[in-house]
């Protein structure tokens, strides 16, 4: 399997970044970590390896970034607007660096579809629903959705515009019902993406499905095998 390690500095967050890209062709995955893990985090979980399948037969290639969660969500010594600050910085981040240099390393314009678990779900979901022109869809798993901070991709002057480009993405919602798990977090997301018509796919797992890697590492494959 292809595996490449690159950073740069990036001018939206005033640091070094990395991004770990496994594979040599495909559509993009773009995986955002858990909580306030690294851009290495699916690969010592083994998640990596359970699409190696997708990786070698040129389905998919995966670039797997960086979080920035303790410099703003997980860190309780910040005042929240700032907080909203760094995380904005991170959209920009993903939307000015990462998805240039995710097209120029793949030299074209391939679909992107994003995914994360846990945490790594909502800045999935979120970056495909605020930037669903850029984005071809998300698998978000085991997250959990305040869903007022999606208001504003529903709500703004492009709204029919953003809609209709929701509507034509590949949006899976999924949550195991174990342990940890949030299954209603995911139940009223796609209450909010039925009222506005919006397909999408949701699929609640049993309850011996933890908020764990073993779950993520079920989920992933099952649900690329739907994209091909």
């Amino acid at each position: 399997m292809s595996r490449e390690i690159h950073r740069w500095y990036s001018p939206n967050l005033n640091k070094e970044m990395e991004v770990v890209i496994y594979g040599h062709y495909g559509f993009a995955l773009l995986m955002f970590p858990t909580a306030g893990a690294d851009f290495l985090e699916y690969e010592r979980f083994k998640l990596i390896d359970t699409i190696g399948w997708f990786l070698g037969e040129g389905k998919i290639k995966v670039f797997s970034i960086n979080s920035i969660n303790n410099e703003s969500w997980l860190n309780n010594s910040m005042h929240p607007a700032h907080k909203a600050i760094r995380h904005q910085q991170y959209n920009r981040y993903v939307v000015e660096e990462v998805v240039p240099f995710i097209h120029n390393h793949s030299k074209g314009l391939v679909p992107i579809i994003t995914t994360g678990a846990s945490l790594g779900a909502l800045h999935a979901a979120n970056n495909f629903f605020r930037r669903p022109d850029i984005f071809s869809g998300t698998i978000a798993m085991s997250g959990s959705y305040d869903l007022k901070s999606y208001s504003k991709g529903y709500y703004d002057d492009n709204d029919n515009f953003m809609l209709e480009k929701m509507r034509k993405g590949k949006i899976i919602i999924a949550s195991g019902q174990g342990d940890y798990e949030d299954p209603n977090a995911s139940r009223k997301l796609s209450d909010i993406l039925h009222s506005k018509g919006v397909n999408h796919w949701l699929d609640l797992w049993g309850h011996d499905m933890k908020h764990d890697w073993p779950t993520w590492r079920q989920m992933l494959p099952y649900f690329l095998s739907k994209f091909n």
